[in-house]
């Protein structure tokens, strides 16, 4: 069920992942039925205030049964929206990017359930007494360029727009890899 959205929605990468409950009433083919879509990119077409680009499951989704393929061909309709807390049913992910090495670690964060967005990413080496900010890259991938090499496993702290921080403890194992996903216990 993903989405793009123009830039108060994508928020330049901050608004990846955030979840939205979308409706429509019109045209007919509308359900009128809320469903819950995911903006996994930036929309740059201007055609109004907030605007989604739906996935074309997502777009059929809010369509009456049987009427999907109707509802895809009308182009661009008025639709209904609320922020809402995401709920993907899937432990949160760190994937290591690939490229990455001890000195240059990003992670793409994947399905935070909660609250908002990601407004801040930090890490603790092993060995280490304070989290160091990791700084944001695009999208939902985050970054640290250091002088000297991490040393691993690192725990990883998100912070939410609403202010809330989960601390995931040795999830970036001692013996990562690039281009890897390791998933939170």
């Amino acid at each position: 069920m993903g989405a793009c959205g123009n830039i108060p929605i994508f928020k330049d990468g901050l608004g990846c992942g955030s979840c939205f409950e979308i409706k429509c009433d019109k045209p007919a083919e509308c359900s009128g039925e809320p469903m819950v879509v995911y903006i996994t990119d930036m929309n740059y077409e201007p055609i109004a205030a907030y605007h989604f680009n739906l996935a074309g499951t997502a777009f059929g989704a809010m369509a009456k049964k049987g009427e999907e393929e109707k509802l895809r061909k009308a182009g661009i309709i008025d639709m209904q929206f609320r922020r809402v807390k995401c709920k993907y049913g899937e432990k949160v992910t760190f994937h290591v990017e690939k490229g990455c090495n001890p000195n240059y670690p990003a992670l793409l964060v994947k399905y935070v359930d909660g609250d908002g967005d990601i407004v801040a990413v930090d890490i603790k080496e092993k060995g280490g007494d304070a989290f160091e900010p990791l700084k944001h890259s695009w999208g939902a991938i985050w970054r640290k360029d250091s002088d000297k090499p991490l040393k691993f496993p690192i725990t990883v702290q998100i912070t939410t727009e609403g202010g809330t921080k989960s601390v995931y403890n040795d999830v970036i194992p001692e013996d990562w890899k690039p281009n890897t996903a390791y998933t939170a216990k």
